[in-house]
């Protein structure tokens, strides 16, 4: 049994969760961490477990504009520049029928409507997947970060979390 993990990531904090949930991951499978841009098809994914990760943007997943409104804001290139999972997901019509996922997002400490994972999700059921639990949101101060404290020990948690949920899927 084995996990993919694909994040897109601006500023490093969603690439930082994605690594801790690995984390957490590999205490029980094989986990592989890959940056949206260098993820498979979804059509052609070979894993027993897809964890998808994404900042939040403009009350959702990220769009061209909104990686462009980020490398202004910074001055130098983002990790994701070219390529975020709202364009991954759209390129897929289907995945291996009841393909276990989870999904993450980063988002900003304020109050603020909206979530990526959310928009992941239903995206990704609508291709056939099948939610292992409830989104999450890993806090971060500001929109460039860094994550609030305790947010890479928490990710870690949930990684070992999502092991035991797929654990019991086999059993």
């Amino acid at each position: 049994m084995g996990a993919l993990v694909v994040y897109e990531s601006m500023f490093g904090n969603t690439r930082a969760v994605a690594d801790a949930v690995a984390e957490g991951l590999r205490n029980f499978m094989p986990v592989e961490v890959v940056e949206v841009s260098e993820a498979p098809e979804l059509e052609t994914l070979e894993t027993d477990l897809l964890v998808v990760g994404a900042p939040t943007h403009a009350f959702g997943l990220s769009r061209p504009e909104t990686r462009r409104d980020a490398y202004e804001r910074v001055g130098h290139p983002v990790v994701s520049e070219t390529t975020g999972v709202r364009e991954w997901l759209a390129s897929a019509y289907s995945v291996r029928e009841h393909l276990p996922v989870a999904v993450f997002d980063t988002h900003v400490q304020a109050r603020v409507p909206g979530y990526a994972h959310a928009a992941a999700a239903k995206r990704l059921r609508r291709v056939g997947a099948e939610p292992l639990g409830p989104g999450l949101s890993f806090r971060v101060h500001g929109y460039e970060g860094p994550l609030l404290d305790g947010e890479l020990h928490r990710a870690r948690a949930w990684g070992m979390e999502l092991a035991r949920l797929m654990g019991e899927r086999v059993a």
